[in-house]
């Protein structure tokens, strides 16, 4: 019952509860992106929700957005574009704090397996089609595992393998785990777990 109706009103108390925060948080963040580089403040991207409906996944602006950048498709472990707030944010997780708006729309959940672009889903399809039975959330067990995922994969001399091969299997296992036991104590947990892993290591 708890991954329905429950986890839903859960979700919704604590984005209301974090959403004055996120407003205080978003000003000097829009300030200091504007600052640095042209282009707008949010990033904005189609990924995959639940039963496979697309939707536009909300991030605080991290990279460059010449007209030449924008041509090109973010790969795993490219660092060229991040720009120095960039950095910050995505270390901090402070990106991911818009996705509060998601969550708030119904897209997304607090907990739950990472959402992922279209060629990476089409790329484990079978697996997918069971994670994409729940919301995907902000934060889940993976994103805790694989907190350092960025550095990684500049390290790996074919990143894109590297994440398709080895990365995202690991974090597919992950979310299956995660879908077959979800519950209210096991979502304070990863929330906690998150909260500790960004701020304490």
């Amino acid at each position: 019952m708890y991954r329905n109706f429950l986890k839903r009103i859960f979700d919704i108390i604590i984005s209301i509860a974090f959403l004055p925060i996120f407003i205080l948080l978003a000003i000097p963040i829009a300030i200091f992106i504007k600052l640095e580089s042209k282009g707008p403040v949010f990033f904005k991207q189609k990924r995959a929700g639940k039963n496979g409906t697309y939707f536009e996944i909300l991030k605080f602006r991290s990279m460059s957005s010449s007209p030449d950048d924008e041509k090109k498709e973010f790969e795993p472990g490219e660092k060229k574009r991040i720009t120095k707030v960039g950095a910050i944010l995505r270390k901090t997780k402070l990106d991911e704090i818009p996705q509060i708006i998601n969550v708030i729309k119904g897209e997304m959940s607090i907990v739950g397996p990472r959402p992922e672009v279209k060629k990476y889903v089409d790329v484990y399809p079978e697996e997918w089609e069971k994670i994409l039975s729940i919301k995907p959330g902000i934060t889940d067990p993976a994103s805790v595992k694989f907190r350092n995922e960025e550095e990684l994969l500049s390290k790996s001399s074919d990143p894109e393998r590297e994440y398709k091969e080895n990365i995202l299997p690991k974090k597919l296992k992950l979310y299956e785990e995660y879908i077959s036991n979800i519950t209210f104590i096991n979502d304070l947990k990863i929330i906690f777990k998150t909260i500790f892993t960004v701020f304490f290591k």
